[in-house]
């Protein structure tokens, strides 16, 4: 007997998972914003060996680059309690995203900063400008702008990434996703859209990143 296709019972529910894709741009705007600003501090921190924090960022990369995102989120929810950090479901799941982000952005943003031109950075100092202006206008902005299309990658990697955010009840567009496949059991059709919408938010978030990018930061460098 041929399978019937029903969307009808998903698109009844539409309020939860409109409700859950918000959770998650939500939980991707906060990871975005603190996570690459860590980034940036990693950066500076690697890029010019500043001890001891370079060793402490290094290990803090290869530990986050070298372990599953499932396991991080675990030992924020389930582990730290146990040394009396408790925190809820939506603060476990942001701090995951920023410390995870964190470590990406460090080793793409040091990428930046290394490929700037020691020339570039005495010819600054050759016009008197402070060391403050020289990182902002000739190291930053520059390297920014060098490697916001991986930032960009890794902030849509992060974002879907964070359907694993479901497994300790965040109220984000899985857990919706799996919450009404529960009660109406059409797998296809829920994860079908489900599947859809998690499609838009890339794209939404890549061109959204992508205008950012081209206002604020590679307009800028040149």
């Amino acid at each position: 007997m041929a399978y019937q296709f029903d969307f009808a019972p998903v698109f009844d529910n539409a309020d939860l998972l409109l409700s859950g894709a918000g959770f998650t741009l939500a939980l991707t705007a906060v990871g975005a914003v603190f996570g690459i600003g860590l980034g940036i501090l990693g950066a500076i921190c690697r890029a010019w060996k500043l001890a001891p924090f370079d060793r402490i960022f290094g290990v803090y990369v290869e530990v986050i680059r070298n372990t599953p995102f499932l396991v991080q989120l675990f030992f924020i929810f389930f582990g730290l309690p146990s040394l009396g950090v408790k925190m809820t479901e939506w603060q476990a799941a942001v701090l995951a995203m920023v410390i995870n982000l964190g470590a990406y952005s460090t080793e793409i943003i040091r990428a930046g900063i290394q490929a700037t031109p020691r020339g570039q950075i005495e010819a600054a100092e050759s016009l008197a400008l402070t060391r403050s202006q020289i990182f902002r206008h000739v190291v930053l902005r520059p390297a920014l702008a060098k490697v916001w299309p991986a930032l960009t990658s890794q902030v849509i990697i992060v974002m879907l990434g964070s359907a694993v955010c479901s497994q300790i009840a965040t109220e984000e567009l899985t857990f919706a996703a799996n919450f009404i496949q529960s009660r109406n059991f059409r797998a296809f059709e829920t994860y079908f859209v489900t599947t859809a919408i998690y499609f838009a938010m890339a794209l939404l978030i890549r061109q959204l990143l992508i205008q950012i990018g081209q206002r604020y930061v590679v307009g800028r460098a040149r």
